[in-house]
């Protein structure tokens, strides 16, 4: 499938920003479930300092302002061609260890709840396990904005008993890894059935299975991906692959838009 992206990124400002550093990870590559046929960035209000890969395989973009802006805008546009390998993405290639997928994170860190979700599942072969997983974490916890933020933890995420896409795939990667799993985070974009717009991109869980490699589990949809989505980072949780993260100086109060738009 071919889908076309745009994404735009807006924060405005009720005084100048004197300085402000921020990391993109809104550059998909190809992958063996997708081909990056273009892909531009352009920026305003911002400078573009450096390009760079980092240890996770991410395509890193670092942009700076100084001055006198009041706004800064990250626009990502382009297009790719997708392949559904039903979930499977393959074997772990590049220089982060599988082993550093199976450390807890702040975000990821398991308690009495998650650890009693686990202990509730059947034993069994590892990919059913892990669509049953799957499935007890979208019982336990409704998709429903607003509830949670982005630095809620799974185990917060559980005791509210709803979340988003992000608190999700906290829930799975960490339940995952409790069970012997290595397990990562994903973020990029989905294909919706109902409409092109969306207010931010979509992220999922993959644990790396004996003989598959890695294979991707979408909670918040119940499914693992198809060729309706786009992959743009991976991390062990949401702060290594955040789309857009950094640090200002000064005190200007600051308002946030986003736009997406994904169409086949």
């Amino acid at each position: 499938m071919r889908l076309k992206i745009t994404h735009t990124t807006e924060y405005q400002y009720d005084s100048p920003v004197h300085f402000a550093l921020q990391r993109l990870r809104l550059r998909p590559h190809s992958t063996p479930c997708q081909q990056v046929l273009d892909w531009k960035l352009t920026l305003e209000g911002a400078t573009h300092e450096v390009a760079y890969i980092d240890h996770f395989g991410n395509a890193v973009d670092l942009i700076s302002c100084l001055g006198e802006s009041h706004t800064i805008r990250i626009h990502v546009s382009g297009e790719v061609e997708t392949m559904d390998r039903a979930g499977v993405h393959g074997l772990n290639t590049g220089p982060v260890p599988l082993w550093l997928y199976e450390e807890p994170t702040a975000l990821t860190t398991p308690g009495k709840g998650i650890q009693q979700l686990v202990r509730a599942l059947d034993a069994g072969e590892d990919v059913p396990r892990l669509h049953a997983l799957m499935a007890a974490i979208r019982e336990a916890v409704a998709y429903n904005i607003g509830i949670t933020h982005a630095a809620t933890t799974a185990e917060e995420a559980l005791a509210h008993g709803e979340g988003v896409c992000q608190d999700h795939s906290h829930l799975f990667i960490t339940a995952a890894r409790l069970i012997g799993f290595p397990a990562r985070y994903v973020s990029g974009y989905l294909l919706l059935d109902d409409t092109a717009h969306q207010a931010a991109s979509h992220a999922w869980a993959e644990t790396h299975v004996p003989g598959l490699g890695w294979v991707g589990f979408d909670v918040s949809n119940g499914m693992s991906p198809d060729d309706r989505y786009v992959r743009v980072a991976v991390g062990r949780d949401y702060a290594d692959a955040a789309p857009v993260a950094g640090i200002r100086r000064g005190n200007a109060e600051e308002s946030l838009a986003v736009s997406i738009r994904v169409e086949q």
